[in-house]
Protein backbone atom coordinates (compact mmCIF):
# COMPACT_ATOMS: atom_id res chain seq x y z
CA UNK A 1 0.00 0.00 0.00
CA UNK A 2 1.00 3.83 -1.01
CA UNK A 3 -0.21 7.10 -0.23
CA UNK A 4 -0.62 10.37 -2.17
CA UNK A 5 0.15 12.83 0.45
CA UNK A 6 -0.89 16.54 0.54
CA UNK A 7 1.24 18.66 2.94
CA UNK A 8 2.13 22.18 3.30
CA UNK A 9 -1.31 22.80 4.48
CA UNK A 10 -3.20 21.95 1.10
CA UNK A 11 -2.40 18.13 1.17
CA UNK A 12 -4.70 15.33 2.00
CA UNK A 13 -3.62 11.57 2.83
CA UNK A 14 -5.70 9.07 1.05
CA UNK A 15 -4.42 5.62 0.55
CA UNK A 16 -3.70 3.94 -3.02
CA UNK A 17 -2.00 0.95 -4.23
CA UNK A 18 0.91 1.75 -6.32
CA UNK A 19 0.60 0.15 -10.16
CA UNK A 20 3.73 1.24 -10.86
CA UNK A 21 7.05 -0.92 -9.16
CA UNK A 22 4.24 -3.18 -7.28
CA UNK A 23 1.97 -3.32 -10.13
CA UNK A 24 0.23 -5.79 -11.69
CA UNK A 25 2.21 -7.42 -14.26
CA UNK A 26 0.36 -5.85 -17.17
CA UNK A 27 2.43 -6.26 -20.63
CA UNK A 28 1.73 -2.73 -22.04
CA UNK A 29 3.26 -3.57 -25.27
CA UNK A 30 0.40 -6.10 -26.37
CA UNK A 31 -2.95 -5.86 -25.97
CA UNK A 32 -6.62 -8.30 -26.39
CA UNK A 33 -7.72 -7.90 -29.88
CA UNK A 34 -11.25 -6.16 -30.31
CA UNK A 35 -13.92 -7.06 -31.47
CA UNK A 36 -16.63 -4.81 -33.55
CA UNK A 37 -19.31 -6.58 -31.49
CA UNK A 38 -17.39 -6.16 -28.32
CA UNK A 39 -19.29 -4.75 -25.32
CA UNK A 40 -17.10 -3.02 -22.31
CA UNK A 41 -19.31 -3.22 -19.24
CA UNK A 42 -19.30 -0.64 -16.11
CA UNK A 43 -17.95 -2.76 -13.10
CA UNK A 44 -15.93 -4.24 -15.35
CA UNK A 45 -13.98 -2.92 -17.92
CA UNK A 46 -14.51 0.95 -16.32
CA UNK A 47 -15.90 2.22 -12.82
CA UNK A 48 -18.78 4.96 -12.47
CA UNK A 49 -17.25 8.24 -10.79
CA UNK A 50 -19.44 9.15 -7.73
CA UNK A 51 -19.88 11.78 -6.91
CA UNK A 52 -19.24 13.30 -10.99
CA UNK A 53 -15.55 15.08 -11.51
CA UNK A 54 -15.82 19.20 -12.77
CA UNK A 55 -14.28 19.28 -15.99
CA UNK A 56 -12.52 22.16 -17.59
CA UNK A 57 -14.68 22.99 -20.59
CA UNK A 58 -18.43 21.98 -20.37
CA UNK A 59 -18.65 21.99 -24.21
CA UNK A 60 -15.87 19.30 -24.87
CA UNK A 61 -15.45 15.46 -23.35
CA UNK A 62 -12.69 15.69 -21.39
CA UNK A 63 -10.19 12.48 -21.10
CA UNK A 64 -7.46 12.65 -18.59
CA UNK A 65 -4.37 10.45 -17.92
CA UNK A 66 -3.19 9.69 -14.73
CA UNK A 67 0.30 9.19 -14.62
CA UNK A 68 3.71 9.46 -12.81
CA UNK A 69 6.82 9.82 -14.13
CA UNK A 70 8.27 6.75 -11.60
CA UNK A 71 5.83 4.46 -13.26
CA UNK A 72 7.39 2.20 -15.30
CA UNK A 73 3.79 1.03 -16.57
CA UNK A 74 3.17 5.12 -18.05
CA UNK A 75 6.52 5.07 -19.69
CA UNK A 76 5.87 1.64 -21.75
CA UNK A 77 1.99 3.34 -22.17
CA UNK A 78 3.13 6.50 -23.76
CA UNK A 79 3.87 4.78 -27.88
CA UNK A 80 0.16 3.43 -27.74
CA UNK A 81 -1.14 6.96 -26.02
CA UNK A 82 0.57 9.41 -28.54
CA UNK A 83 -0.53 7.70 -31.63
CA UNK A 84 -4.35 7.09 -29.66
CA UNK A 85 -3.99 11.22 -29.22
CA UNK A 86 -3.52 11.45 -33.11
CA UNK A 87 -7.25 10.17 -33.76
CA UNK A 88 -8.27 12.17 -30.97
CA UNK A 89 -11.61 14.28 -32.35
CA UNK A 90 -11.19 17.82 -32.14
CA UNK A 91 -14.02 17.98 -30.01
CA UNK A 92 -12.24 16.10 -27.33
CA UNK A 93 -9.99 17.60 -24.62
CA UNK A 94 -7.22 15.43 -23.39
CA UNK A 95 -5.42 16.42 -20.06
CA UNK A 96 -1.96 15.00 -18.64
CA UNK A 97 -2.65 14.80 -14.63
CA UNK A 98 0.83 13.86 -12.70
CA UNK A 99 0.16 11.78 -9.24
CA UNK A 100 2.22 11.62 -6.80
CA UNK A 101 2.29 8.61 -4.90
CA UNK A 102 4.79 9.60 -2.58
CA UNK A 103 6.07 13.09 -0.74
CA UNK A 104 9.22 12.62 -2.29
CA UNK A 105 7.54 12.57 -6.08
CA UNK A 106 5.72 15.75 -5.77
CA UNK A 107 8.48 17.39 -7.26
CA UNK A 108 7.66 15.59 -10.44
CA UNK A 109 4.10 16.98 -10.51
CA UNK A 110 6.08 20.10 -10.06
CA UNK A 111 8.25 19.04 -13.18
CA UNK A 112 5.33 18.00 -15.82
CA UNK A 113 3.81 21.62 -14.92
CA UNK A 114 6.70 23.55 -15.23
CA UNK A 115 7.27 21.84 -18.76
CA UNK A 116 3.02 22.53 -19.42
CA UNK A 117 3.85 26.20 -18.21
CA UNK A 118 7.31 26.53 -20.50
CA UNK A 119 5.29 25.10 -23.71
CA UNK A 120 7.54 22.51 -22.97
CA UNK A 121 5.88 19.46 -23.03
CA UNK A 122 6.31 18.41 -26.71
CA UNK A 123 10.21 18.72 -26.31
CA UNK A 124 10.78 17.53 -23.07
CA UNK A 125 7.93 14.91 -21.67
CA UNK A 126 8.72 11.94 -23.39
CA UNK A 127 12.54 12.81 -22.58
CA UNK A 128 11.74 12.97 -18.47
CA UNK A 129 10.21 8.79 -19.76
CA UNK A 130 13.63 8.38 -20.89
CA UNK A 131 15.70 10.15 -18.38
CA UNK A 132 14.36 7.93 -15.58
CA UNK A 133 13.53 4.43 -17.07
CA UNK A 134 15.98 4.34 -19.46
CA UNK A 135 19.11 6.42 -18.36
CA UNK A 136 17.82 5.40 -14.72
CA UNK A 137 18.45 8.76 -13.70
CA UNK A 138 15.98 9.83 -10.75
CA UNK A 139 15.26 13.01 -11.08
CA UNK A 140 14.92 13.83 -7.57
CA UNK A 141 16.63 17.26 -6.93
CA UNK A 142 16.49 20.37 -8.91
CA UNK A 143 20.25 20.37 -9.64
CA UNK A 144 19.88 16.91 -11.27
CA UNK A 145 16.50 18.63 -13.16
CA UNK A 146 18.25 21.24 -14.26
CA UNK A 147 21.28 19.56 -15.32
CA UNK A 148 18.68 16.89 -17.37
CA UNK A 149 17.25 20.10 -19.09
CA UNK A 150 20.39 21.58 -19.78
CA UNK A 151 21.75 18.45 -21.44
CA UNK A 152 18.40 18.37 -23.68
CA UNK A 153 18.64 21.90 -24.56
CA UNK A 154 16.04 24.13 -22.33
CA UNK A 155 16.92 25.97 -19.33
CA UNK A 156 17.22 24.36 -16.46
CA UNK A 157 17.34 27.46 -14.48
CA UNK A 158 14.24 28.70 -15.47
CA UNK A 159 12.40 25.05 -15.39
CA UNK A 160 13.37 24.94 -11.65
CA UNK A 161 12.18 28.38 -11.21
CA UNK A 162 8.66 27.53 -12.44
CA UNK A 163 8.51 24.41 -10.73
CA UNK A 164 9.13 26.21 -7.58
CA UNK A 165 6.17 29.10 -8.55
CA UNK A 166 2.96 30.12 -6.86
CA UNK A 167 0.79 28.60 -10.60
CA UNK A 168 2.76 25.67 -10.59
CA UNK A 169 1.32 25.19 -6.68
CA UNK A 170 -1.70 25.32 -7.84
CA UNK A 171 -1.59 22.61 -10.24
CA UNK A 172 -0.22 20.15 -8.26
CA UNK A 173 -3.48 21.25 -5.69
CA UNK A 174 -5.81 21.05 -8.56
CA UNK A 175 -4.08 17.71 -9.89
CA UNK A 176 -3.96 16.03 -6.38
CA UNK A 177 -7.44 16.80 -5.61
CA UNK A 178 -8.50 15.22 -8.64
CA UNK A 179 -6.50 12.24 -8.08
CA UNK A 180 -8.66 12.20 -4.77
CA UNK A 181 -12.24 12.78 -6.51
CA UNK A 182 -11.13 10.13 -9.23
CA UNK A 183 -10.34 7.83 -6.16
CA UNK A 184 -6.91 6.62 -8.08
CA UNK A 185 -5.17 3.67 -7.24
CA UNK A 186 -2.65 3.44 -10.02
CA UNK A 187 -1.11 4.38 -12.74
CA UNK A 188 -1.78 4.95 -15.62
CA UNK A 189 -5.51 5.47 -15.25
CA UNK A 190 -7.67 7.03 -17.39
CA UNK A 191 -10.84 9.58 -16.32
CA UNK A 192 -13.66 10.38 -18.94
CA UNK A 193 -15.93 13.31 -18.90
CA UNK A 194 -15.83 13.35 -14.58
CA UNK A 195 -18.10 10.24 -15.08
CA UNK A 196 -16.17 7.20 -15.70
CA UNK A 197 -12.35 5.88 -14.61
CA UNK A 198 -11.17 2.77 -16.95
CA UNK A 199 -7.42 1.25 -16.51
CA UNK A 200 -5.18 -1.52 -17.69
CA UNK A 201 -6.13 -3.63 -14.82
CA UNK A 202 -10.05 -3.36 -15.34
CA UNK A 203 -9.55 -3.39 -19.28
CA UNK A 204 -7.20 -6.17 -19.33
CA UNK A 205 -4.09 -3.97 -20.69
CA UNK A 206 -2.53 -0.46 -20.70
CA UNK A 207 -3.53 -0.18 -24.49
CA UNK A 208 -6.93 -1.92 -24.20
CA UNK A 209 -7.85 1.17 -21.88
CA UNK A 210 -7.73 3.24 -24.77
CA UNK A 211 -10.35 1.35 -26.25
CA UNK A 212 -12.84 1.36 -23.28
CA UNK A 213 -11.70 5.04 -22.89
CA UNK A 214 -13.40 5.12 -26.76
CA UNK A 215 -16.50 4.05 -25.92
CA UNK A 216 -16.83 6.21 -23.01
CA UNK A 217 -16.51 9.17 -25.48
CA UNK A 218 -19.55 7.73 -27.22
CA UNK A 219 -20.96 7.20 -24.33
CA UNK A 220 -20.75 10.64 -22.90
CA UNK A 221 -21.43 12.55 -26.65
CA UNK A 222 -24.48 10.36 -26.91
CA UNK A 223 -25.78 11.43 -23.74
CA UNK A 224 -25.22 15.00 -24.95
CA UNK A 225 -22.84 16.01 -22.29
Amino acid sequence: MASIFLFNDFFIMIKRRVFCGLALPLVAGTSTPLHAQEQFLEGKHYLEVSPRQPTKDAKQVEVLEFFAYSCSHCNAFEPALEAWLKKLPRDVLFRRIPVAFREDLVIHQQLYFALEALGMVEQLHGKVFHAIHGERQRLAAAPEIAAFAAKNGADGKRIVETMNSFGVAGKVRQATALAAGYKIEGTPSLGVDGRWLTSGSLAGSNPRSLAVADHLIALAKKAGK
